[in-house]
């Protein structure tokens, strides 16, 4: 009698344990990961953006027979400091952590986006200055047109102090006061070209390998990269002061 209750005992736990789920954590394989600051061998790794990541390289070069000569970037810090000196103002250089500082010059071309690069910064940033410029338009309403077209039954169009900056906020209005060439011309007065990394299609000629185009993304991505570690209300005021106004956008605090 005594056996046949162990054996039903062990039937029993035998059943539940195979009803009962695994845990999802065990079902996943634990792996583990080197930091950015200390390699697997335990040593202090270099700064991440001044490395190529061993596993991200190819096996092979990917610019194979490739004439076109090499383009040399900034490595130097201080060099990254004073142009964000010039871009932020007074102490520019220590509004941002290292690795951000080098984030937000980096473009996708440079070393095959490998080293991060800062798209999202610019996609953050280019909507704090848009929305700036657009906050700036409404409150301005002397550059609005006051010229109104007679209406045929003699009614008068409901106005009112508040209402006359829409008259400036369109999106060509936008898109010409934030136009590519001006921000591309006002990086060029802070000296960005000196320090943004990125990867030239003819090292000869660099105005027709875009860079119009990266320069103005970069100022955005400065921009973003502020919001990122300073929040919204000191991009708000850099998109104001150091971009803006310089653009001729009057902005109102």
């Amino acid at each position: 009698m005594a056996s046949t209750l162990s054996t039903r005992a062990v039937r029993t736990a035998c059943n539940a344990s195979r009803a009962a789920p695994r845990p999802l954590v065990a079902l996943i394989p634990r792996r583990t990961f080197a930091s950015d600051s200390e390699s697997s061998t335990g040593e202090a790794a270099p700064p991440r953006w001044s490395y190529t990541p061993p596993r991200t390289k190819a096996p092979f070069s990917l610019h194979m027979h490739s004439k076109r000569p090499e383009f040399h970037v900034n490595a130097d810090p201080a060099l990254l400091d004073q142009f964000y000196s010039r871009m932020l103002g007074n102490e520019g250089d220590k509004m941002l952590s290292e690795e951000t500082k080098w984030l937000a010059v980096t473009h996708k071309s440079f070393d095959q986006g490998r080293r991060g690069f800062n798209d999202r910064l610019a996609f953050l940033g280019k909507r704090i200055v848009q929305l700036q410029a657009s906050l700036a338009l409404v409150q301005n309403p002397a550059t609005a047109s006051t010229s109104v077209e007679a209406d045929q039954h003699g009614r008068v169009p409901f106005t009112h102090p508040a209402l006359d900056g829409l008259k400036n906020l369109s999106s060509s209005t936008k898109s010409i006061l934030t136009d590519r060439a001006k921000l591309a011309e006002l990086a060029q007065k802070y000296d960005m070209q000196k320090v943004l990394r990125w990867a030239p299609r003819k090292p000869q000629n660099l105005h027709a390998s875009g860079l119009e185009l990266v320069l103005a993304h970069t100022m955005y991505a400065v921009v973003g990269a502020v919001a990122l570690e300073k929040g919204g209300h000191i991009a708000n005021k850099v998109a104001q002061e150091r971009i803006l106004e310089p653009l001729g956008i009057k902005t109102v605090s």
